[in-house]
């Protein structure tokens, strides 16, 4: 049960009314029915609601001692409903069935709410439609669905992910038995993936155009670096290059990411590990237009590591515009424009998680040359930050020059061309402050010499803060081209994502196209990630999917044991001393308000209910409480009939929908989970009811 409100205007004015609703089957599947009103519950906080809700329908269920003198509101509103359906809350003495409270148990728990948030952004970005399109099988798209939620909510290794499937609740919600499902398949879906990467991705653009209204004015592209475990000998694309994960130690690829204005991804490449950032823009710009078609006008956002002129010209000649970032050298030229006066300030506002945040100030001002366009920028926050990166470069840069001079004065490095390479790696590894300083060898008294430019150091200290940003766009202000740029930090945000809550790294993978499958996969789950927090911010919502996915995980599905004392009918035979077993939802702790309600597991979640599981041999039990379930019986003294009838229910188990190749089984009747599925004719008394969330329990 839930408190819905309802709004009714009448002459000029505006009611508002509290109504109980319930969720009921029907069969044409759930519905929600009216209780009665509560009237009018402003200005109590919703909280307070389903709390109220919570109270009736457990009074409902037999809980007299929450009809106590401080719930009298909650007596009131259950007399109400009673008087409304008399007769149907009173419980039969027949059919009470005393339990054991001190041996009452649960077993089985299976975490439930990220998995199912995960099912239903994957429904909800069509993504098995789009994979049936490009010619996967049924097990194949299923597969797919599996490894990227493991992805999204769980990042483990293949070999280790069957077992995280059969503890999650995806049986449940799927309607399918993994049981038999093993690794080996796992990595086999590897390599049937590896070929449609580029299909599914052009097909996953268009429908997130579609579906989130996204725009293809704006480009980002960026790019970051993955390191792997072990020596990879067999990719040629791991070598050791330039580690922004801070492992130079390990081999690496680089990865290259094209998002949209609003955080979707486009289209990505994977890269030689020692690729330079100024080499990748033009084989990823063909990538770009295999996913989405380049149309005149369009604009790409770059960092300073690729604003050279070759990649400018090759932007040019497509005929798109650009905005980036100028490199340090043509930024120390504008000395004198930085100086002087002319700037705005721009507006920024805190934000909404924390309205007392004082951001750093941020000032552009407009400088028009010939038919580029630049923006300089001086951010008060940037000064220091700057200067501490200076100073950090300048003490390993002044350590290893120490370093080298005293091999050369030992006599450990004799010849000079080896010396002069030695320099010239130093400047290669630090080229911050390298450029600040004068560094020689003397081949006559055989000594480094080094020097700091006092200039050029006192032009760098005067330009902390400022960077410089270069368009061709002509239509563009300074403040706004200043914030279309600050976009591109949705790119580093999407690798943090990627590399942390998904575990991108390390990889663990050794051949070329399972490496790339697997940041395939990575890239898969963003969009899903991306999806879950546009839906939390559209609903005002300010939070990440890590915080949410942990929240979630006390939304479980587990099995409830009862054990009685008395006997119970089953298909006019008697079990003595028989066993309840009910499966189903326990509510989540809070944080279930962030999603809409149809994003949630509940009463009618899980698969395997209804006519479904009553055609394979699972019938209604009536089990006293706020749940429905299915039942079976078995113990001592049944008799043949019921050993019968436990057969067919365990073989409709066993053999519905058929085996699937590769260990794999699919089942449409009642939730069956690996270790849970009786054999015919056991004999331990128990009693099995599973299907539909009980709630409350």
């Amino acid at each position: 049960m839930f408190v819905r409100k309802t709004e009714r205007r009448h002459k000029g004015q505006t009611y508002s009314n509290y109504i109980l609703v319930e969720s009921v089957r029907t069969p044409q599947g759930p519905r929600q029915k009216v209780i009665c009103s509560l009237g009018d519950l402003s200005p109590r906080p919703h909280a307070q609601w389903l709390e109220l809700a919570r109270k009736v329908e457990a009074a409902l269920g037999g809980q007299q001692e929450l009809l106590a003198a401080e719930n009298a509101e909650v007596a009131k509103v259950v007399e109400h409903v009673r008087r409304r359906r008399p007769g149907r809350e009173q419980t039969k003495a027949a059919d009470l069935i005393r339990v054991h409270t001190e041996r009452i148990r649960t077993e089985e728990h299976r975490s439930a709410g990220p998995v199912h948030v995960g099912v239903q952004y994957w429904r909800k970005l069509g993504l098995s439609e789009i994979l049936a399109k490009i010619g996967l099988s049924e097990r194949a798209r299923l597969l797919t669905l599996v490894m990227t939620t493991n992805r999204l909510i769980h990042p483990c290794s293949e070999h280790a992910m069957p077992d995280w499937i059969r503890r999650s609740a995806l049986a449940d919600i799927l309607g399918v038995d993994f049981s038999r499902l093993r690794d080996k398949a796992l990595y086999l879906h590897l390599d049937l993936l590896h070929p449609k990467r580029v299909a599914i991705e052009a097909a996953l653009a268009e429908r997130e155009r579609t579906l989130f209204n996204c725009t293809s004015t704006v480009f980002l592209y960026d790019l970051t670096s993955t390191y792997f475990e072990g020596q990879a000998l067999r990719n040629p694309k791991a070598k050791r290059g330039y580690s922004r994960d801070h492992r130079p130690d390990c081999k690496q690829v680089v990865v290259g990411l094209v998002i949209n204005g609003e955080g979707f991804p486009l289209a990505h490449e994977i890269f030689d590990g020692n690729l330079q950032d100024r080499n990748s823009l033009k084989s990823m710009l063909d990538r770009l237009h295999e996913r989405v078609p380049l149309e005149p006008g369009q604009t790409v956002v770059v960092d300073r590591g690729m604003a050279y002129d070759e990649n400018l010209a090759e932007i040019r000649s497509r005929h798109l515009h650009y905005l980036v970032a100028a490199r340090h050298p043509e930024r120390n030229r504008w000395l004198a424009e930085f100086e002087g006066e002319g700037f705005e300030e721009v507006i920024r506002t805190p934000s909404p998680r924390n309205p007392l945040q004082k951001k750093p100030k941020v000032e552009v001002k407009l400088e028009r040359r010939g038919e580029e366009t630049y923006v300089l920028c001086r951010g008060a926050g940037r000064v220091e930050k700057d200067r501490a990166i200076r100073r950090k470069q300048e003490q390993r840069l002044l350590a290893d020059l120490d370093k080298l001079a005293r091999r050369v004065d030992t006599g450990g490095l004799v010849k000079e061309e080896k010396i002069g390479e030695a320099i010239g790696r130093l400047k290669e590894r630090y080229p911050r402050v390298a450029r600040y300083y004068r560094m020689a060898y003397d081949g006559e008294p055989r000594a480094v010499h080094y020097e700091r430019d006092a200039e050029k150091y006192q032009r760098a200290e005067q330009l902390d803060g400022t960077y410089l940003l270069r368009t061709d766009r002509t239509d563009l202000g300074a403040e706004e081209a200043w914030r279309l740029y600050i976009l591109l930090t949705r790119v580093e945000d999407a690798f943090r994502d990627m590399k942390s809550p998904l575990r991108e790294r390390p990889i663990f993978h050794h051949l070329q196209h399972r490496v790339e499958t697997h940041i395939f996969l990575c890239v898969l789950a963003y969009h899903l990630l991306v999806a879950v927090e546009n839906t939390l911010l559209h609903n005002s919502e300010h939070t990440c999917w890590r915080t949410v996915r942990e929240a979630l995980e006390t939304h479980q599905i587990c099995t409830v044991v009862l054990p009685t004392d008395s006997g119970v009918m089953s298909d006019n035979y008697f079990c003595r001393s028989a066993t309840i077993r009910i499966a189903g939802c326990c509510r989540p702790d809070g944080a279930r308000d962030s999603l809409p309600e149809e994003e949630w597991v509940d009463g009618d979640g899980c698969a395997g209910q209804g006519d479904e599981a009553e055609a394979n041999g699972w019938k209604d039990t009536g089990v006293s409480g706020s749940g429905w379930g299915h039942e079976r019986a078995d113990s001592p003294g049944m008799g043949k009939r019921v050993d019968a009838v436990a057969e067919q229910a365990d073989t409709a188990l066993a053999n519905a929908r058929g085996s699937v190749r590769d260990g794999m089984g699919q089942r449409s009747g009642a939730v069956a989970h690996s270790g849970r599925q009786r054999s015919a004719g056991r004999d331990d008394g128990t009693r099995l009811a599973t299907g539909a969330a009980s709630r409350g329990i």
